[in-house]
This record gives structure tokens, sequence and C-alpha cells, in this order.
């Protein structure tokens, strides 16, 4: 079996195609044949060493396919089953072993291509939108990488909700992107400032909640857009991490919330996972959310995958095809 392995952190050259075994499965596990894995900025935090792993390691935390085995005690999967994994890395691979707990049936409706470019970024933007700031009819949202994976997911299930959307990208390619998956308002925010353009948008209001992956050169702006008493949501760093921050900043901009959620954190329980996984999967087979798998490449173009990632040079959800 084929996977992509790293002996040592560093760019996108330290990822290598490599022979491995997989094993059978012990209790509680099953072996998947994997279809199609999804490409995510987790994967080049670890890769990078942002977040640290114990080396040599794989990558990839979600992908699709089918269950191949499974060992004692798994009664509620079998082979042949048609199935999305979510939870550690290892899924830029052919086949890997995984705690059963963390897969999900597939409806026949959803592909494999498409399950691996929705789970994660789908399960996020549920985490999100539904559990972290419960987002309402009525609500201005801001959210920043508005024509990323997550990003196109979450405008249409924000719209789908009844909420306004404000959306930042780095183009005008990508402003008519989002705008065309329900952004109302797409702000470039390489010649626009979208402190101004938020205020102007909600008559000086400012929006009740912002969703930030960018990280720390958004960070401060997107706490100015911030109404008294709003929610700050900062879930990743494409741009960096975030500075260290004095607490009284938040009470000096407005009584202000800020949290850093980790969508693993949410679905944890198997009850959480299948909660979310059954809602996001009911929104992607209403088509209420479409997911845009902007490109799919070969398992041995892992390193193209993150370097296009990290130029942020996609669109939609990337994916690796074994």
């Amino acid at each position: 079996m084929r996977a992509i392995r790293f002996h040592e952190h560093g760019g996108p050259e330290v990822l290598k195609l490599e022979d491995v075994t997989v094993g059978d499965p012990g209790p509680g596990e099953a072996r998947l044949h994997i279809a199609a894995a999804g490409v995510n900025f987790v994967d080049v935090y670890q890769r990078s060493g942002l977040y640290p792993m114990q080396l040599p390691a794989g990558l990839g935390v979600e992908a699709a396919g089918r269950v191949e085995a499974v060992g004692a005690g798994v009664d509620h999967f079998r082979p042949g089953d048609r199935v999305a994994f979510v939870g550690g890395p290892g899924c830029y691979a052919e086949a890997r072993v995984v705690p059963a707990d963390r897969l999900v049936r597939l409806p026949d409706a959803i592909s494999d291509r498409t399950a691996a470019g929705a789970m994660l970024k789908g399960l996020t933007a549920q985490v999100l939108i539904r559990r972290t700031y419960p987002v309402k009819a009525g609500d201005v949202v801001l959210w920043h990488a508005a024509a990323g994976g997550v990003g196109l997911i979450a405008i249409q299930w924000l719209k789908a909700l009844g909420a306004t959307v404000i959306g930042t990208v780095g183009s005008d390619e990508k402003a008519a992107l989002a705008r065309a998956h329900g952004c109302d308002h797409a702000i470039v925010y390489t010649r626009e400032d979208f402190v101004a353009r938020v205020r102007e948008i909600t008559g000086g209001e400012g929006v009740p909640v912002v969703y930030d992956s960018v990280g720390k050169t958004t960070f401060a702006g997107s706490i100015d857009c911030l109404r008294p008493l709003g929610m700050m949501v900062t879930f990743g760093n494409a741009s960096g991490p975030v500075p260290p921050l004095d607490p009284l900043l938040l009470s000096r901009k407005g009584s202000l919330y800020l949290t850093r959620p980790s969508v693993f954190t949410y679905v944890a329980r198997r009850a959480d996972l299948e909660r979310s996984a059954a809602e996001l999967l009911e929104v992607v087979g209403s088509g209420a959310v479409k997911v845009e798998v902007g490109r799919a490449l070969p398992l041995a173009q892992a390193a193209e995958a993150h370097r296009a990632l990290e130029a942020r040079a996609t669109t939609g959800s990337l994916v690796l095809e074994p």
C-alpha cells in the first residue's frame, strides 16, 4: 500500500510517497479503502511543525471510500459499506486502519469525491454556525476567506438559515465565486478596507459574529467589526498565528467574546459526530449546500496540493485520489 509520509517538518518538499504495510483491524477498528482524501490547512500546520507531530508521520484527517474489513466488536459497519472518515492523520493513502466510531455512513447520492471534500470542512461549518455561535435568521455575519472550502459551504448554509453574509476574498475572481454561492457582500481585502466596509454595510453597528480562519493579518480588524457583546470566532492561521492578546481589549471593544473552537472537540463523542454529520449530509443531499471540489490531484502530487493551498491558489475543496 502506498501512502504519503514525511520524516521532518518543513515545506511541501518533505512529503514523499512511500510503501507502507496496513494490517488487519483490531477490536473497534475498521480497514478503510480510500477513494479520495481531503486536503486541509490543518495538514499544512502539521507538516510545517506549527502543530508538531511525532515523526515519521502521515497526513490527512478526512477521507471517503469503502470498508474492507472490521475488527471485533464492530457491528454497525460491514465490508462494502460506503463511508466517510474524520479523525487522526493518515488519510493521504490507499488504505488505512481507523477507529470505527469515527466513520459515517454515506448515502448513495453523495460521491466519494464530494464526501472527501465536504466532511471536515462541512463539519467545521456545522460546528461554527450551528453550535459555537448559533446563527439565526436576520443575523449579519462576517466570514473571512469566503471562497475557500469551508467558506463556500458555510455561505450557502448561512443563506439557508436566513442570514446576511459579508465575505472577504483576495481577488475579483474569488469575489464572483463567493457571490455565486450566496455571499451578499464580497469585499476584496487586497484593495478595500474590510473594517470600513463592514461598518458601512451595517450602518455603523457592526456584526454579531466574525468567523476568521486567516489569523494574524485579519484578527485585529475582525475585532473592530464586532458590535458590543459580539463573538470573535478564530478557527485558523492561514496567514500565521494570532499574536498574544490582552483580555482587557475585549472589554474596551464592547465586552466581546473570543473563542478558538476545534471541530474535533465538538465531535469527540460518537453521538455528537452522528448528529453533526447527519445535519451536514441532509443539507448537502437536499441541494441547499453544493460542495465545490475545485481541484482533484493524484495522491503522488500531495506536495503540489500543499503548494497550491498555501499560495491561496485554490477555491472550494481540494482532494487527493489514490
